[in-house]
């Protein structure tokens, strides 16, 4: 790692890197990560795979790590986005081996036990009746909860109770009781209870099915375990729980002496409106949205506060610490994307980690996968920290500056060896330079700047305005090529396709929006969405029609909502279902054919300008070419691609390896093309 001059601040002065204490417990510095559900697990246990993802962020310095996001303490809480089961003897064997793993690094750890209560689905797990205090739907959950009576309350409370003994047992430092918007929570709010009787109506009867947990679980571990709770400082809406009512209900538990922390979050998650832009703010948020809040909050209550909310990079965490408004900071995504921040920060080194961009496949069900760290749930496999190979030195050729490019370059570079990128463009960055270009997305270019200040730290040789051809590859002599030419919007594949323009074009700049235009989108992924977007803000009129059921049916749910606000916002009114099989002329405009795949109907649509999206081809001129050159005939074994392996050389008379990552194989994702040049050059 390379050591940066020490900031202005000095690292003896750093707020962040001030030791904490809660009762005997001693944080070695202030920045922590928020329990989650990485999907890691295997049924319902933090195997190998789960604790191997959390001993990365221990072995990068964090001072506590939390998991278990939504651990179930009964069985009427399902397990529905791949929690742990927190309510089997099991699991204490689990715990054992998890906190001796990050106790060798000096990083506490604990857990977040729950009941999921109408969060649930009947269907999941044991189909059981979901529960809750009223029966009263969730939206996002699809779900009548049962009414609880009292033998479930006396029940459930003696569920939490054995879960927190099972995680006493298992050796970890603490649990945090989950309240807002799951079963205790929905006790706490007005709109969720409307019961009558001793748990409902005023605020100290509505929290106290939230003392007697309390209560229970202090009767089981003791007053030397640390017990806090996850609690909304507002629900954000008219008729739910206010500020004011979230401040008393942590003041009656504070004065029966329940609680150790609050771990402080904003708004509900009963909606997936409500869950992205409250809960879990990605790129479209600004950041640490919630913070000023919960640090009005802390000032009113007199146990620890931790918050977690977009909180994504050094010069925020040191403001929330700095000024007083939390006591420890969360960066649960950013150590996603790089778990060693606060081994970086100690070195001088801030500079160099890795950013959180805000996109949000982290939670999606490719979770925990970063958009730009493929290392983050493959440790086993694919190392966050790159070894010097025992074959160093060889010379390695890289095509194409996007992301697999990049990737490809740094880590063959952080692997010893010597290295060349060209790129036709005069930048680096490929499609995400498009994709950045405007709007929410333009935090995307942190992907790319990172890595080209990784590739400077590393001295590899960046060739810009260079469209290399085969000669210049031999000229080279090199032991490895990587093509990453990436690929060319597909414009082939109906007739009259010649008649429309690419999303790229106007991406781009390269092409006009006119005034009446339709977009089609045969990928459910960012561009189309991207452009319709940028067409209402130039005053077109726009229609949008899609292959898919429902829009940017390809990305994380996160970025779906996001795109579906603006599409209300800007009057689109999509239109799903149907193929557009034909562009023709029709008198100085276009005609656009969309044949609907439930009914067999055809509709004919004009406008003035027809854009299409339907991904890429492959361009892959230039590898074609080298496939003789090579020693491998261009070919990649998957094998020893997933097995984390060295590729073998072939049978050729060349003397190169020829590979080809990225949509330059076929047309993906970030993520995809980042992890196809991690994957193969991290054997070199």
């Amino acid at each position: 790692m390379q050591v940066a001059t020490v900031n202005s601040i000095g690292l003896s002065n750093d707020p962040l890197l001030k030791p904490f204490a809660i009762k005997g417990v001693t944080f070695r510095n202030r920045i922590m990560s928020t329990s989650h559900a990485c999907g890691l697990e295997s049924d319902g246990m933090p195997v190998e795979r789960y604790q191997r993802y959390h001993e990365e962020k221990a072995k990068g310095g964090l001072a506590l790590t939390m998991f278990g996001g939504s651990s179930n303490v009964s069985p009427d809480s399902p397990n529905v986005f791949r929690q742990l089961n927190v309510g089997n003897d099991a699991i204490v064997a689990h715990l054992q081996s998890f906190s001796a793993r990050i106790h060798q690094h000096d990083t506490r750890l604990m857990c977040q036990i729950t009941h999921l209560g109408r969060r649930g689905e009947f269907w999941a797990s044991n189909w059981l009746p979901t529960i809750g205090p009223s029966p009263l739907r969730e939206p996002l959950h699809r779900n009548f909860p049962k009414e609880m009576d009292r033998h479930d309350i006396d029940r459930v409370v003696k569920d939490f109770g054995d879960a927190a003994w099972r995680c006493k047992e298992g050796g970890i430092d603490g649990i945090e009781v989950m309240a807002a918007s799951h079963l205790i929570g929905q006790f706490m709010s007005p709109s969720t209870n409307r019961r009558t009787d001793s748990f409902g109506g005023s605020l100290e009867n509505r929290c106290r099915f939230a003392r007697m947990v309390l209560e229970e679980v202090r009767r089981r571990v003791g007053d030397d375990f640390l017990v806090g709770i996850r609690h909304t400082v507002d629900e954000g809406t008219d008729g739910w729980l206010t500020f004011d009512e979230s401040l008393a209900a942590i003041h009656l538990l504070e004065r029966d002496g329940l609680l150790d922390f609050v771990n402080a979050i904003y708004g509900r998650m009963d909606t997936d409106v409500a869950l992205t832009t409250h809960n879990m703010p990605g790129m479209a948020s600004p950041i640490a949205p919630w913070l000023e809040r919960v640090g009005s909050f802390k000032r009113e209550i007199g146990v620890p506060v931790f918050h977690a909310a977009r909180i994504s990079d050094i010069a925020t965490a040191r403001h929330a610490i700095r000024d007083g408004l939390l006591d420890m900071v969360a960066m649960t995504r950013a150590h996603i994307a790089d778990p060693y921040i606060v081994r970086k920060l100690e070195a001088g080194a801030e500079h160099s980690i890795r950013p959180c961009v805000g996109a949000t496949q982290c939670q999606s069900p490719l979770r925990p996968a970063c958009i730009h760290n493929p290392s983050s749930g493959r440790e086993a496999t694919l190392p966050h920290q790159i070894e010097r190979s025992a074959q160093a030195g060889k010379k390695v050729v890289v095509i194409g500056g996007g992301p697999a490019g990049l990737e490809a370059a740094r880590v063959s570079a952080s692997r010893g060896h010597r290295v060349v990128l060209f790129e036709a463009g005069p930048k680096l960055g490929g499609q995400i330079l498009l994709a950045s270009r405007s709007g929410w997305r333009r935090d995307l270019i942190g992907i790319v700047d990172w890595r080209a200040q990784e590739l400077e730290r590393l001295e590899v040789s960046v060739r810009l305005d260079t469209y290399a051809d085969d000669e210049d590859v031999l000229r080279e002599d090199p032991d490895v090529v990587v093509i990453a030419t990436g690929g060319t919007p597909d414009m082939e594949w109906i007739p009259g396709a010649d008649r429309c323009t690419s999303v790229w074009d106007v991406l781009s700049g390269n092409v006009q929006l006119k005034s009446d235009v339709v977009i089609y989108d045969g990928t459910g992924r960012n561009p189309a969405a991207q452009v319709a977007e940028m067409a209402a803000l130039a005053g077109s009129k726009v229609r949008f029609f899609s292959s898919d059921g429902f829009l940017a049916q390809e990305l994380p749910y996160a970025e779906r909502v996001i795109w579906k606000k603006r599409f209300y916002e800007h009057a689109i009114s999509p239109v799903f279902d149907v193929e557009l099989t034909e562009v023709s002329n029709a008198g100085g405009r276009l005609a656009g054919s969309f044949f609907n795949i439930y009914t067999g109907d055809v509709q004919v649509i004009e406008a003035e300008q027809f854009i299409i999206e339907h991904g890429t081809l492959p361009f892959d001129s230039l590898y074609h070419e080298l496939r003789e050159y090579s020693s491998n005939d261009g070919v990649t074994s998957l094998n020893e691609l997933l097995a984390g392996k060295q590729q073998p050389n072939g049978t050729g008379a060349g003397k190169f390896q020829l590979h080809r990552i990225g949509d330059a194989v076929a047309s993906r994702n970030i993520h995809a093309a980042i992890l196809d040049a991690a994957r193969l050059c991290g054997a070199l």
